[in-house]
């Protein structure tokens, strides 16, 4: 069963000013490639549209993309974003992980 991908108000907002300062791009893409210490990625990019064998889905007021074959490893899942002093990041709470590499990058799922 496929849950949606969801954002928290945090996040939805620092995606709205990126897309504000890009013009032609309409939404967030979410995916994930082979990387890291645990076998997979999370991969954030903006997205001028969704081509066949996506799903969108609408989380305040942003729309995010997702190739079908990812949902798999990402249903579920929900973006935030986190800033610290200096430094900011988007983190994200994914039902879907079994393990995570020490560093936090990288993740596996069964």
């Amino acid at each position: 069963m496929t849950m949606p991908i969801t954002l928290t108000e945090s996040a939805a907002q620092r995606v709205r000013k990126q897309l504000a300062e890009r013009d032609g791009f309409v939404g967030l893409k979410l995916s994930v490639k082979n990387a890291g210490c645990s076998g997979m990625a999370y991969v954030l990019d903006f997205a001028a549209d969704a081509t066949d064998g996506e799903q969108v889905f609408e989380s305040r007021g942003v729309k995010v993309i997702v190739s079908a074959e990812h949902m798999d490893y990402l249903s579920g899942t929900e973006i935030d974003y986190v800033e610290d002093g200096l430094s900011s990041v988007f983190h994200f709470r994914n039902p879907n992980v079994t393990e995570q590499c020490g560093c936090g990058e990288s993740f596996t799922v069964n």
